[in-house]
């Protein structure tokens, strides 16, 4: 394959590494701190010896250059905004006062000052805290948490790369204060921005830094000619520095495109670049380019983003072929491995058959070990690893458990009307309206309720055998009475009944669809605080038996109100999943279609007569370059129209979605037909109303009245003024009122009295309508 001296300054290393710990210390310590259980000095030994452990498992494992800066109490993007002194109006005295607190409350707000609002990294499901600039912004650096984590670093024997969000994505991930006009460009920022930058260069040159990496991954998506512009104006002038480390532009989730050549001819000294999956065209592309002489290259050939194992031999084709292209080829994952658990070996209770196939971040840094060996000394050196490696992939394309016929059949035989609605929206809705009954401007909640310690214990008590399942039903039952009398107390129109069996609104339907995997100590950041157990798609998908007609008719069985039926949508079942990368995902997709649409029909059966399908990751999962998005809007809308079109015409269909750039996907918005829609728009001001408006959007939509992601409790006098807003581009007989998002996080203090405000909001506001 290669010989020793073609390849001998290879080496190993990654772009950053999972935060929370095996056990979750870092989520633990940081919600102690806000309950005032941990100190913030207990806190930040805590994070210090999280670092330290993440450092020695990549050393131990062969990793000879490890990532700083990556570790964050909460964001990279929010760090980044500490970083640069871009710290919102309102919440510079509470930062002076205590930096920590300051810090927190940038990202999660207090009683009396809002958020920064929080959106998708990209095209996965991490949320970051969107930076709010505009022309008055002044921009001053401070290095501390950059310099300080590189001193730990070196202290502890490493050697270091520091790892920050690179000026243009910063920029380019920026919004508009919103005391700003909106047609502001945060980009118009970047001179006034880069001498901030090249301040921290310097300050990390002189604690010792060899390398920075600059995170850019906003440039593989479509750019214009002035953001490319700005691109090689930027690293023109970072890299004419004198008094800087050498620099590695990083780029993942996609290829680089058009601005490769812009990145190639700039004086950075190295690039990193993605060659999986969409972006494995990197590899022609800088081909294209003539490579990159005299730069590093850091090759990104294991997917970051996803769990199963490395063809290791293809990957060494891979990076054989790029040995030409530049000085040195170093091999790391494609991207941060934030993205991904921390340690498949821990999983005792998956199918070991299934097992051989898994790599989280501890057995990904490894194979990105394993192949830098063979590139640099040889095969020869590698070769049980190869054959182990070999053996599993033959196992996963050969096993029974990836293929069920009677699914296939069935996904073959899906024909264009299964997936329409047999009555035009104006029927249905009429229908709708008749047996509902509902008032104008309708009141309604996402989902969940709050996830009390007390049900946690409950599912804890029920795996571990200390409590029966008849115990179990019973404290579910009771639960559910009691969010369906707080409902009807607080006047809500159509109920739900809270989902207090459920632990995760994708993993609670994984484990009871035949072909998904799921782990017990998988846990992944989505955002702050909050991780997730994603499943893994391991094989064809079915449903045995029913999942949620049990306790939906039970709730409405304790109520004259409707309740929702509670359902996830297929995009989303895929997108917060590991989905399989052996099949395309529209087949996937189609699949986990037709067994949500056996029980759509089951619970219409029951008499449930609204059913909500949610589908928060629809926009996420958006391809980041526009060749991209005709197919994947194709067989995304369609397969929830899958999932729903069976139903009657009296049958109402919700769905939500959630923190994500809306104006990209109005028209797939359009083309599921779902009659209700419910969004994000508390943080964003209701600027998605506008935009559904805009695109002419016909169905009714709920736009969320109360940041569900934040603490603080909106008054009556703040819901309805966003309702009024929503009011001047949604008309009153197709608006709802409801929260942005589920309740599960909050704490049932807050709930109750957002719920009250959120319906004496509405009512006034029902009142002023019904006036005019």
């Amino acid at each position: 394959m290669t010989t020793k001296s073609a390849a001998a300054a290879s080496r190993a290393t990654v772009h950053g590494y999972p935060r929370q710990g095996p056990d979750r210390e870092l989520k633990k310590a940081i919600e102690g701190y806000w309950k005032g259980r941990v100190t913030a000095d207990a806190l930040h030994a805590t994070a210090a010896g999280l670092r330290r452990d993440n450092w020695q498992q990549l050393a131990e494992a062969g990793v000879r250059e490890v990532p700083t800066g990556d570790f964050s109490l909460y964001d990279h993007v929010l760090d980044t905004s500490v970083m640069v002194g871009a710290v919102p109006a309102r919440h510079r005295a509470a930062v002076e006062a205590d930096a920590l607190d300051g810090y927190f409350a940038m990202a999660r707000g207090t009683q009396d000052v809002a958020p920064l609002e929080m959106t998708k990294w990209f095209d996965t499901n991490y949320h970051y805290l969107v930076p709010e600039l505009g022309p008055d912004t002044v921009f001053s650096a401070d290095s501390a948490k950059q310099k300080a984590e590189l001193t730990e670093a070196v202290s502890h024997g490493h050697t270091a790369r520091p790892v920050l969000v690179g000026p243009v994505t910063y920029l380019l991930l920026a919004k508009p204060a919103p005391e700003v006009a909106a047609d502001f460009e945060p980009l118009t920022l970047l001179d006034r921005l880069l001498p901030v930058y090249a301040e921290v260069l310097a300050d990390l040159r002189a604690a010792g830094a060899e390398w920075v990496q600059l995170d850019e991954p906003a440039l593989v998506a479509d750019r214009s000619a002035a953001e490319l512009n700005a691109a090689a104006r930027a690293y023109r002038e970072l890299g004419a520095l004198t008094d800087r480390p050498k620099l590695l532009v990083a780029s993942y989730f996609d290829r680089l495109g058009e601005a490769l050549p812009v990145l190639a001819k700039a004086p950075v000294e190295g690039l990193a670049m993605d060659f999986t999956g969409p972006a494995a065209s990197n590899l022609d592309d800088l081909a294209g380019v003539g490579g990159l002489p005299g730069k590093r290259l850091v090759a990104g050939v294991v997917d970051g983003r996803n769990v199963w194992i490395n063809d290791l031999k293809k990957s060494l084709g891979t990076l054989a072929s790029l040995l030409g292209f530049a000085d040195r080829v170093d091999v790391a994952p494609s991207c941060s491995l934030l993205h991904v658990p921390l340690n498949a070996a821990v999983e005792r209770e998956v199918n070991p058959e299934v097992g051989r196939w898994l790599a989280f971040a501890r057995q990904k840094a490894e194979e990105v070990v394993t192949l830098a060996k063979g590139l640099s000394e040889g095969t020869e050196v590698i070769a049980g690893g190869l054959s182990a490696n070999s053996s599993a992939l033959t196992s996963r394309s050969s096993s029974q458990l990836t293929r069920d016929p009677v699914v296939r059949a069935r996904s073959q035989a899906v024909t264009d009307a299964d997936a329409r609605r047999s009555q035009p929206y104006q029927e249905r809705a009429a229908a709708q309206r008749a047996r509902l009954g509902l008032p104008l401007l309708p009141t309604t909640t996402i989902g969940s309720f709050p996830q009390t310690g007390e049900l946690r214990t409950a599912r804890a008590d029920l795996r571990a055998g200390r409590l029966d399942p008849k115990g179990y039903d019973e404290r579910i039952a009771a639960e559910i009475r009691d969010v369906l009398a707080f409902q009807e107390q607080a006047g809500i129109d159509v109920l739900v009944h809270g989902e207090p069996e459920r632990n995760d609104m994708v993993q609670y339907f994984a484990e009871r669809l035949d072909g998904y995997v799921a782990t017990q100590h998988g846990w992944v950041q989505s955002y702050g605080t909050r991780y997730v157990r994603p499943p893994i798609l391991a094989g064809d998908i079915s449903r045995p038996e029913p999942m949620t007609v049990g306790w939906t008719r039970y709730a409405q069985s304790q109520t004259s109100r409707p309740v929702k039926g509670m359902l996830t949508g297929p995009v989303t079942m895929l997108a917060w999943s590991f989905v399989r990368d052996d099949q395309p995902q529209a087949e996937t997709a189609r699949q986990v279609a037709l067994a949500l649409r056996d029980e759509v029909s089951d619970l219409e059966s029951a008499g449930t007569a609204v059913i909500q399908v949610d589908e928060p990751a629809l926009r996420e999962t958006l391809p980041l370059r526009a060749d991209g998005h005709a197919e994947y809007l194709g067989w995304a809308t369609e397969s929830f129209r899958l999932a729903t079109a069976s139903v009657r015409a009296d049958t109402q269909i919700h769905t939500h979605m959630c923190y994500a750039e809306f104006g990209d996907i109005i028209s797939a918005i359009n083309d599921i037909d779902a009659d209700v829609i419910s969004l994000e728009a508390a943080r964003s001001h209701m600027q998605v109303a506008d935009e559904l408006a805009a695109a002419g959007y016909p169905r009714e939509v709920g736009p969320g009245v109360y940041d569900i992601h934040s603490p603080r409790v909106p008054d009556a006098d703040e819901v309805a003024s966003l309702l009024r807003k929503g009011l001047a581009a949604i008309p009153a007989e197709r608006l709802w009122v409801n929260p942005d998002c589920g309740l599960k996080t909050r704490g049932w203090p807050e709930v109750r009295s957002a719920l009250e405000n959120l319906v004496a909001a509405a009512v006034t506001v029902r009142s002023e309508v019904a006036g005019r």
